[in-house]
């Protein structure tokens, strides 16, 4: 049984456990973006060092080191790459909390809370750019074109899930096609990276993608479902977000899929309102239907997915942890 199956702990711990194989190259990605996350001036000097705090699990710079020393040999262009794909998802966290007017991330002020949208959306920039820059710095382009790609369609996605806004109808295909784009497909890029650079063959590199997709999926499903039902003061950011923005997450597109005529009209009635109290006009609906436990059950059939695609891969310390990390995905609770 794997660590995250045999004892609850919270996330850093169970974290320390299943990046042990990881750990010396998890420092050096650590000095490479406390070397790269730097400026002469002062303001801006504090606010790209916020952005190297407000990372946290560091899942994304894990994947690919994983996915390398899985495949094969991790290089120097993994712990580069590693640093970039940090730089990516923090950039893209920065400009989430401008979008869902968060207040708190990683129990730390947001970056818009504390010095207003102007800052964020310039600090989300400036880290997207310097992730770029740091990736042309490797001798082949194969990485600059892979993560032009995907944080193209990361945004893509983005921009679909501000149109689904109020879109109470949209269908539950329709949202995991958004939260691949938006969520799965830099998971994605990160185990394509990997492996690639450890100079996997082609059928690995295409499994170990599949494999990262379906974890971004997985795991994007709980911090939906954690929306909802989450505690502020456990996951250390603010939840709701998803309700006030009028975003329709899986939970609520099945609670929405088991009901009709007045029924519906209710729920979509408190979905629909200004105030912000959503998640306590839900809970008795909720409890009532079956949405928490089947949205629950789609996260773990992901993860499944997931590990499914890790028949490819010899036998080795690595491998075992990227099945833990499917568990992991689904267990936790921030």
């Amino acid at each position: 049984m794997s660590p995250v199956a045999r004892k609850p702990a919270d996330a850093s711990r169970l974290l320390d456990v299943l990046y042990a194989p990881i750990q010396e190259e998890l420092a050096g990605v650590e000095e490479i973006l406390s070397r790269e996350l730097r400026s002469k001036y002062p303001f801006v000097d504090e606010l790209v060092r916020l952005g190297f705090r407000l990372g946290g699990k560091r899942l994304r710079p894990a994947l690919v080191l994983l996915a390398g020393k899985a495949a094969g040999k991790i290089t120097r262009e993994h712990l580069v790459l590693a640093a970039v794909v940090e730089m990516i998802h923090t950039a893209t966290l920065v400009h989430d909390d401008v979008l869902d007017q968060a207040s708190i991330r990683r129990h730390l002020d947001t970056v818009n809370s504390r010095w207003g949208n102007e800052a964020s959306v310039l600090l989300g920039d400036y880290l997207f750019t310097h992730s770029f820059y740091l990736a042309s710095t490797l001798d082949s382009p194969f990485a600059c074109q892979t993560i032009g790609r995907a944080t193209n369609i990361v945004c893509e996605g983005e921009l679909r899930q501000i149109a689904s806004r109020g879109q109470f109808g949209l269908s539950e295909a329709d949202y995991l096609g958004i939260i691949e784009a938006k969520t799965a497909e830099l998971c994605a890029c990160c185990c394509r990276l990997g492996a690639h650079y450890a100079g996997a063959t082609a059928e690995v590199e295409e499994s170990l993608a599949r494999f990262g997709r379906s974890l971004g999926i997985a795991f994007q499903i709980v911090d939906d479902l954690l929306d909802l039902q989450g505690d502020e003061a456990t996951t250390g950011k603010s939840l709701g977000t998803d309700l006030e923005q009028q975003k329709p997450t899986l939970p609520v597109i099945r609670l929405l899929d088991r009901v009709d005529g007045d029924q519906r009209s209710q729920l979509i009635a408190i979905l629909s309102r200004s105030e912000n109290h959503r998640r306590v006009e839900l809970e008795p609906w909720l409890a009532k239907s079956d949405s928490l436990t089947y949205t629950r059950t789609q996260a773990e059939a992901f993860a499944a997915r997931a590990r499914d695609e890790l028949a490819c891969l010899d036998a080795s310390p690595a491998r075992d942890v990227l099945a833990s990390m499917t568990e992991f995905v689904v267990q936790r609770r921030q």
